[in-house]
C-alpha cells in the first residue's frame, strides 16, 4: 500500500483512501477521534520526510525521523511520544511488517523485564487486556467515547508501570501513578478521577479482583469556580449573529439547557412541536428527561426536518440511509436504522464508517463545528467573556431562576441528579455586597 499526501482523513466516505484507512484502524483499537487525527498527521509527516512507499521503509528510517523529531526543541515531549506511537501502530499493528516483530520502534529490550517474565510475555499479557477491556465496556453498553478515554488511560497506566504485566499491578501501583498525575503533570481534579473511574473499571470488571484500599493519595486540588454566564442581551445578540443550522443549534443549547453532545444527538422523534418539549434520549449518567422547546425555533426545525428527510431519501436510493442504534433496538427492529424517525435532526455532510461495526452510516454532525463557530462569532462581537458552547446552558439555568422559576424545577430540565448541583447558579439570587455602593461613586 503506497499513501499518498493528498488523503484528508475529514472526508470519511465508502471510497478507500489510506488515510482514513488508517484513521478508523486507530479508533478500533482505542485510540480517541482527536488522537487518531494527530496519528495520520505524524504519520503524513513521516511520509514527507522519507518520500517513498511506507511498507519500503525500515527500522532505519523511522529511528531516524523521530530523532529529527527529538532535536527540535520547539516539539513538546508529549508530541514526540506521540509520533512514535503512531508509527508503531502503524507498523506493528496496521501494515505488520516483518521488521518491526524483529525490533520494534522502541525495542523489547530496551524495556525493564518483570521478574519472571520476558518482555514479549509482558507485552502479550497486556495486549490481551486491551481486548478484555473493550468487550466488558461494550457487554454494559457504554459510549465509544468512555471506551476511547478508558482505553487511554488504560495505556498510560501500564506505559508507568511498563516493568509489570497488568495482572500483578496492586493498590500501591495505583497510588504511585495517581500522584504522578497530580504532582508530576499536575493535571485537575476531574482528569485525576477521570483516570481512578477507569482503573477501577479494569481491576474490578477485567482483572476480576479487588483494588483493595490505596491509601491517602495526593489529590489534584479542585478550584471554586463560579460559572460564566451571558447577560441576556449578549445571548441575543450572539444568536441574531450565527448563521444557518449553528444559529439554530446554538438556539436550543440556550433554549433549552441541552449539552452539546445532547443537542448533536437529537432524533427526529425526539421533537414534540405538539407539546413543546423536547425529549433527550441517553443523556449523561444513560438518563432521559424532558426540557422545553422554544416557540421561536419551531419553524426553523421544522425546515431542518424537511432538510433532513430529503437528505435521508437521497441516501436511500444510493443503497445507505442507515443511522447509529443501540444493539438492543437494532435486533429488536430490523430496519429501524433506516427509518426517518430514528435518523439525527443534524446530520452529517459525509458518510463514515462506525469503528465498532464497521458499516458505512450518516452519523450526526461533528460538536467541533459548532465549538469553532461559536468562538468565531465570539471574537467577532467582541464579547470579552471566555464563552464556550457550556456557557449558553449556564446561561439559560441563570436566567431561568432569574426569571422567578424554583430551583426544583430548573434541576428537571436540566437534569440533575442532586440539586446541590443546580445550586451553583443561585450565585445570580444571592450576591452580598453587590447592593453596595463603592467609596469612589
Amino acid at each position: 500500500m503506497t499513501f499518498n499526501s493528498k488523503g484528508d482523513i475529514r472526508v470519511l466516505t465508502a471510497r478507500k483512501d489510506p488515510w482514513a484507512e488508517y484513521f478508523h484502524f486507530a479508533l478500533k483499537k482505542g485510540i480517541t477521534g482527536k488522537d487518531a487525527k494527530f496519528y495520520v498527521y505524524w504519520t503524513r509527516q513521516f511520509f514527507e520526510y522519507i518520500k517513498k512507499p511506507l511498507r519500503n521503509c525500515t527500522a532505519k528510517d523511522v529511528k531516524g525521523f523521530l530523532d529529527h523529531l527529538s532535536e527540535d526543541n520547539k516539539i513538546p515531549e508529549r508530541q514526540k511520544e506521540q509520533a512514535r506511537d503512531a508509527l508503531r501502530l502503524l507498523y506493528r499493528d496496521f501494515l505488520k511488517v516483518s521488521w518491526v516483530v524483529q525490533k520494534p520502534v522502541r525495542a523489547l529490550h530496551e524495556l525493564p523485564q518483570q521478574p519472571g517474565l520476558s518482555a514479549e510475555e509482558t507485552l502479550s499479557v497486556n495486549s490481551e487486556i486491551f481486548k478484555r477491556l473493550q468487550t466488558e465496556i461494550r457487554y454494559r453498553h457504554y459510549s465509544i467515547r468512555t471506551e476511547q478515554t478508558y482505553t487511554q488511560w488504560l495505556r498510560r497506566f501500564l506505559y508507568f508501570h511498563r516493568t509489570k504485566s497488568a495482572e500483578v499491578l496492586s493498590a500501591g501501583d495505583v497510588k504511585a501513578f495517581l500522584e504522578y498525575l497530580a504532582v508530576k503533570k499536575q493535571v485537575s481534579a476531574s482528569t485525576q478521577n477521570q483516570a481512578l473511574n477507569a482503573i477501577v473499571f479494569l481491576f474490578g470488571n477485567v482483572l476480576k479482583k479487588g483494588l483493595g484500599e490505596i491509601g491517602e493519595f495526593t489529590r489534584a486540588k479542585r478550584p471554586v469556580r463560579l460559572p460564566v454566564v451571558l447577560a441576556k442581551e449578549e445571548a441575543d445578540k450572539l444568536l441574531g449573529a450565527m448563521t444557518g443550522i449553528y444559529s439554530l443549534m446554538a438556539g436550543l443549547l440556550y433554549g433549552s439547557g441541552l449539552r452539546i453532545m445532547e443537542c448533536v444527538r437529537l432524533r427526529v422523534k425526539d421533537i414534540d412541536f405538539a407539546q413543546n418539549q423536547i425529549i433527550v434520549r441517553d443523556g449523561k449518567g444513560q438518563k432521559d428527561r424532558i426540557t422545553i422547546l422554544p416557540k421561536r425555533f419551531h419553524q426553523p426545525l421544522r425546515e431542518q426536518l424537511d432538510f433532513v428527510k430529503s437528505f435521508h431519501e437521497e441516501d436511500l436510493a444510493k443503497g445507505f440511509g442507515e443511522v447509529y442504534l443501540w444493539l438492543s433496538i437494532e435486533h429488536k427492529y430490523r430496519n429501524a436504522a433506516k427509518e426517518f424517525i430514528w435518523q439525527y435532526v443534524f446530520p452529517a455532510n459525509n458518510l463514515s464508517v462506525d469503528p465498532r461495526s464497521g458499516k458505512v452510516r450518516r452519523h450526526h454532525i461533528s460538536e467541533s463545528a459548532l465549538q469553532k463557530e461559536l468562538k468565531k462569532t465570539v471574537q467577532t462581537l467582541s464579547i470579552n467573556k471566555k464563552v464556550s458552547c457550556h456557557t449558553l446552558r449556564h446561561s439559560f439555568a441563570t436566567h431561568l431562576l432569574e426569571n422567578g422559576y424554583d430551583i426544583r424545577t430548573v434541576q428537571e430540565l436540566l437534569g440533575h441528579s442532586d440539586v446541590s448541583t443546580t445550586m451553583i447558579y443561585t450565585h445570580v439570587l444571592n450576591t452580598p455586597g453587590l447592593a453596595v455602593r463603592s467609596p469612589v461613586d
